[in-house]
């Protein structure tokens, strides 16, 4: 069977979306097997018009009228299609909305009610003449009912009338449970704590996005909320936000990383940051190009340096620009160390001439592929390992106890056992 709806995209400084194309889901069950996409021709007169999908939805493309378009051999989604719609944990939620069993409803069905706080600018609905969901966000003051209403959907258990304000506001990506809170008239990503943490992960993760700030990274505005239990939520400001003169929103369009390379997630563990970088070379601003590749550089130097091997391509993402018609990357975001014994270790994505090896010499060896000369490359990696050298006093004064920071300490690696003292030599 198939699932026909209209696709909406928030256009630049546009509080409300507009209908940019028909799409239909080819689905065989509860599996998503392809997928169309059409152009309505109104959308592409637009000036302001923007691609849905960069990779296999060009503006250039003809309207529905004349042509349907199907995504890169080998997906069944468009990878903007894909980005926009909910991952583990907010499937999860959706679920417990529906009171129905875990993985038990087609693509069509969270791809309709993850709702309009979805990352990025699309929207979903059955019709051209249908109503955009609902938008408030509960205040700040709410978390507690919130993250019992997350707990509750970590258990399995029916969710209380008095807690649905998650079905709202829980529709973003990732396994972690998570909401949406409004505060200071900005939106923020509430991230919680789960059962079977072996830390204090928001607490962690939050003085680890201080610390990469400290080290010159692009990181959005983050805070700790203690809650009357005693557990910490983590605040992130989402970048794909931005607030308007009269106190609304607007919706930036944002894709993967692993949709800008048109790519399956299971050719992730394959990629390489080297490729992210020539994707910022193709697609990316003119006048921004070498910024963002060396904010992707300095990235991976601190990726190495705090033991984040959890860096696929999904945890890379990019934005539109409308004044350069093209993509910047976005701030930095998804940053937990992993504590581990072993000396030598890996991220996620190839790092350099030695595959995966985080280390600060195989960095430091692609530094080409960057387009970085060996000065730049040098005093990117110093600036990032002055930082990270100095972790736990960052991580005390943003919060983690001396007790929590023991839990961790074995993530952080001195930059002279990876490789700088070898770098700085060769200058």
């Amino acid at each position: 069977m198939s699932w026909d709806g209209i696709v909406f995209i928030h256009l630049p400084d546009q509080s409300e979306a507009v209908p940019a194309g028909r799409i239909s889901l080819l689905e065989e069950g509860l599996q998503s097997i392809g997928s169309t996409f059409g152009y309505g021709a109104r959308y592409l007169k637009r000036p302001n018009a923007i691609p849905v999908d960069p990779v296999s939805l060009p503006l250039s493309s003809l309207s529905g009228e004349e042509q349907l378009y199907e995504p890169p051999a080998g997906l069944a989604l468009f990878g903007a299609i894909r980005d926009a719609t909910p991952d583990l944990w907010g499937r999860r939620v959706i679920e417990a909305k529906l009171k129905v069993p875990p993985n038990s409803v087609p693509e069509s069905t969270y791809l309709l009610n993850a709702g309009t706080h979805r990352f990025g600018a699309l929207d979903f609905r059955e019709s051209i003449r249908s109503a955009s969901a609902a938008g408030l966000l509960p205040p700040l003051n709410d978390l507690q009912y919130l993250l019992e209403a997350a707990d509750r959907v970590q258990q399995g258990l029916p969710i209380p009338t008095r807690l649905e304000m998650l079905f709202q506001v829980a529709s973003l990506g990732g396994a972690r449970p998570k909401a949406l809170v409004s505060h200071d008239g900005r939106q923020f990503l509430a991230k919680f704590p789960a059962k079977n943490d072996p830390f204090d992960i928001p607490a962690v993760e939050r003085a680890c996005l201080e610390l990469a700030r400290a080290s010159g990274l692009n990181v959005p505005q983050t805070d700790l909320v203690r809650l009357a239990d005693g557990r910490n939520v983590m605040l992130i400001e989402r970048f794909d936000r931005a607030v308007l003169p009269d106190g609304s929103f607007s919706r930036k369009h944002c894709v993967s990383a692993l949709t800008l390379l048109g790519k399956h997630e299971q050719e992730s563990p394959a990629s390489s940051y080297s490729e992210i970088a020539q994707v910022i070379s193709d697609r990316g601003v003119s006048g921004h190009v070498q910024e963002d590749r060396a904010e992707l550089y300095a990235r991976v130097a601190f990726n190495i340096l705090i033991s984040n091997d959890d860096d696929h391509l999904r945890n890379h993402a990019f934005i539109w620009h409308p004044p350069g018609k093209a993509w910047r990357l976005s701030p930095l975001y998804d940053v937990v160390p992993r504590p581990q014994v072993f000396h030598e270790r890996r991220l996620h994505l190839s790092v350099g001439p030695q595959g995966r090896n985080a280390t600060l010499t195989n960095l430091f060896e692609a530094r080409g592929s960057f387009g970085l000369l060996k000065p730049d490359a040098i005093a990117i990696i110093e600036r990032v390992s002055a930082a990270a050298r100095e972790w736990r006093t960052h991580l005390e004064s943003a919060g983690v106890s001396p007790a929590q920071c023991d839990l961790v300490q074995s993530a952080f690696r001195r930059p002279q056992d990876i490789g700088l003292d070898e770098i700085t030599k060769t200058r």
